[in-house]
């Protein structure tokens, strides 16, 4: 079993604390560390995590996964921002210039079809109404809202970036996305394949009362 990133030092009121799915999100990896390296094995891939907030699943990539790519952790909380990249220092200094971290919503700064390897733990909450980006730095409970809340069926912010993936992805990109049971990702996937994407279930496990699900989107 690989050894999970060290994470000390993060303010809590500000930033997501990695819980069961930041960890599924792990072990999903584990289990796709052949598929990947057979893949990009020969070449140096793109890696973009958009909310990566604590930074340990870039971290964790970095450190046994694909320590060959290049990677970008974007979130749209300045908190979030520093916090990854002081989780990245803290575990792989010596590697650390190959990670950028970029304060952006989503992917919106990136040029089209440059992503090889996508991930995302979006939030996946269901809400009433989406939380608002927070005027300033000092709001911490509304920045952890933005990264719980989804609004209807927790999807808001994830069909977002399903509906980008044609232009997120590169020609063989890869995406994997996490969801919860009330997400209904088995909907999804259906109106994913039937926009021409593969799309396999790479874990589902049951995290307390909810079960999560880590789909995986590929170009077919």
């Amino acid at each position: 079993m690989l050894s999970t990133p060290i994470f000390d030092g993060i303010d809590y009121d500000k930033v997501y604390e990695p819980s069961e799915d930041s960890f599924y999100l792990l072990d999903c990896f584990e289990d796709q560390q052949t598929y990947l390296l057979s893949k990009y094995g020969n070449r140096v891939p793109l890696v973009l995590e958009i909310g990566t907030g604590s930074g340990i699943v870039t971290t964790f990539m970095l450190q046994h996964i694909l320590p060959q790519a290049l990677y970008l952790a974007s979130d749209i909380n300045p908190s979030a921002c520093i916090t990854a990249r002081n989780t990245i220092r803290q575990n792989c200094s010596e590697r650390a210039n190959f990670v950028d971290i970029l304060r952006m919503d989503l992917a919106s700064s990136l040029r089209t079809n440059i992503v090889d390897v996508l991930v995302f733990n979006p939030p996946y909450v269901p809400a009433e109404e989406m939380p608002i980006p927070p005027a300033n730095n000092e709001e911490g409970e509304l920045w952890l809202d933005l990264a719980l809340l989804g609004g209807k069926d927790g999807m808001v912010t994830t069909w977002k970036v399903l509906n980008l993936l044609q232009e997120i992805l590169a020609s063989d990109g890869i995406a994997y996305i996490l969801f919860c049971a009330r997400n209904r990702p088995d909907e999804v996937a259906e109106i994913m394949r039937n926009r021409g994407w593969s799309v396999d279930v790479i874990i589902n496990k049951k995290a307390g009362w909810e079960v999560l699900s880590i789909l995986r989107f590929t170009k077919a």
